[in-house]
């Protein structure tokens, strides 16, 4: 393809950060499978028409993100292509859906807050605007990587004190049982990607450019009542979903 056709530079987005966000398409494409390297330098120059110190930019992001590793006298290594299988079902489950993929899942409690439902989170969980609800933040990591940010909201007045049970165990569907609620279902999943935002890039280890997997869920009891909003970012590079009838 014609490096011309790929980067765009009047679009408000550095070349760099284009150029490397191509790199790490190709590379989640297995485009470089047969090397396991990425084209040299001047190569890459020639394809996407730009200099070599651009490209030199773009790589240095893409291993910050530990996608390659520059190797002496040999080149560009891609340095991890396996993605976290991450299933969306009725019954989604972080540390059931990772399973046996880690050795070591962690749910960090972040921070929370009792607030005011707004008109998009009342409608969400099909409660009055203005009503209380519980704002969870929370990181995932996998064996000692963050994988995804995410922030949840639970009607207050049902799940007071969810925030206390996920400080201390680590996991909603821990936090849900603890309050009363054996079982929950997913209702809806909506998935948008995007560049990773300043908060994105400190929360989850990425460079500036990398993408982000953005989940808009919403979790119901058996009964068919929302429990629980999720806006949930997950590193692109490190998962992937599985959507399961």
């Amino acid at each position: 393809m014609n490096g011309q056709k790929q980067v765009q530079r009047q679009n408000g987005v550095a070349l760099w950060r284009q150029i490397a966000d191509r790199i790490r398409a190709s590379i989640s494409n297995g485009d470089y499978d047969a090397t396991g390297m990425v084209p040299p330098e001047m190569a890459l120059a020639a394809e996407f028409s730009v200099n070599r110190h651009t490209v030199r930019s773009a790589l240095a992001a893409l291993a910050q993100e530990g996608i390659v590793r520059t190797v002496q006298g040999r080149g560009t290594m891609i340095e991890r292509k396996e993605r976290l299988n991450f299933p969306i079902s009725r019954r989604t489950r972080f540390t059931d859906g990772i399973g046996d993929q880690a050795r070591d899942l962690e749910g960090l409690f972040l921070d929370s807050a009792e607030e005011e439902a707004n008109t998009e989170i009342a409608r969400r969980l099909a409660i009055g605007g203005g009503a209380p609800v519980i704002r969870l933040e929370a990181l995932s990591k996998v064996d000692g990587r963050p994988v995804s940010r995410s922030t949840s909201w639970f009607p207050a007045d049902r799940f007071r004190g969810i925030d206390e049970a996920y400080r201390l165990g680590g996991s909603v569907t821990r936090a849900f049982q603890a309050l009363g609620l054996a079982d929950y279902v997913r209702d809806t999943t909506e998935v948008t990607a995007s560049h990773a935002d300043p908060s994105d890039l400190s929360d989850l280890a990425l460079s500036p450019g990398a993408i982000v997997l953005v989940t808009k869920a919403l979790n119901a009891d058996l009964q068919g009542v929302p429990v629980q909003y999720a806006v949930t970012r997950f590193a692109s590079d490190r998962v992937q979903f599985t959507i399961k009838n």
